[in-house]
């Protein structure tokens, strides 16, 4: 075989020949129960193995954001698509393809927003003028911080477990805390707007020194579960074709009042 042809599609990732499987080295048949998948997790996407402290902080953000109910877009669309006869892995990935930079972006944005307020934190500017000015940037131009405030929950049910994560970590030297010190004084200046998960998440993810597109990629495996258990359900149910809105209920029409050709 020519090397040009073996370097089509060259990976670091998997070595996969005849009875081989490793993975950044591992040979598959000692991964298998001697890891558990949030270190699988983090062997695939950063090419060795995580500490303790790593796997249980990650494992923590995996659980926080696994669902949100039907309320969420990408979960209702994904029943819907379960309705309209499509098998798992079509419903999973129609509700996949909803999560965006509005709906499902916020930890990604609010990592490097977390990354950028250290980096003026370390340039010398003190963490509190720091937040003050970039809360009044965003209020100039009348647009959301990303990982603070709810549509849904008055106080975010899932930050306050996670930062308690991320204190004890940084107790047992996990993680330095300077993260978390910046995103802490942010939600002060936000105050009385919480933090959410995607802010708290977010916390984590930067402390682990994670890449801010990666938290997003993160985020959507996380959630893949609660897709998959909410297309199952709703497979097991009777109704067909299932819309946004239940048949008793009729779309507001602003169109031109009833006329003929």
């Amino acid at each position: 075989m020519s090397s040009e042809l073996a370097d089509w599609w060259s990976t670091g990732i998997s070595d996969i020949q005849p009875g081989v499987i490793r993975f950044h080295g591992y040979p598959v048949e000692q991964l298998i129960g001697g890891v558990t998948f949030p270190q699988m997790i983090w062997l695939m996407v950063r090419g060795e193995l995580p500490t303790p402290g790593e796997a249980r902080l990650l494992e923590q953000t995996l659980v926080a954001a696994v669902d949100h109910g039907p309320q969420a877009p990408s979960i209702a669309a994904a029943r819907m698509a379960a309705s309209c006869g499509l098998a798992l892995n079509n419903a999973i990935a129609t509700g996949v393809n909803l999560l965006g930079d509005i709906h499902g972006g916020a930890g990604q944005q609010c990592v490097q927003l977390l990354y950028d307020l250290r980096s003026t934190v370390d340039a010398g500017t003190d963490p509190e003028t720091a937040t003050r000015q970039l809360v009044a940037s965003y209020k100039e131009r009348k647009a959301y911080v990303p990982g603070f405030g709810h549509r849904f929950h008055p106080h975010d049910p899932r930050r306050d477990p996670l930062i308690a994560a991320a204190q004890q970590a940084v107790a047992d030297g996990t993680i330095t805390g300077r993260h978390l010190e910046v995103a802490l004084a942010l939600e002060s200046a936000l105050a009385p707007i919480p933090m959410n998960v995607d802010g708290a998440t977010a916390i984590i993810y930067a402390e682990l020194g994670l890449p801010a597109e990666l938290a997003r990629g993160l985020f959507i495996l996380s959630r893949s579960v609660g897709l998959l258990a909410h297309a199952r359900e709703q497979q097991q149910e009777p109704t067909r074709i299932k819309g946004p809105l239940p048949k008793s209920v009729i779309p507001t029409y602003t169109g031109h009042p009833p006329r003929s050709l």
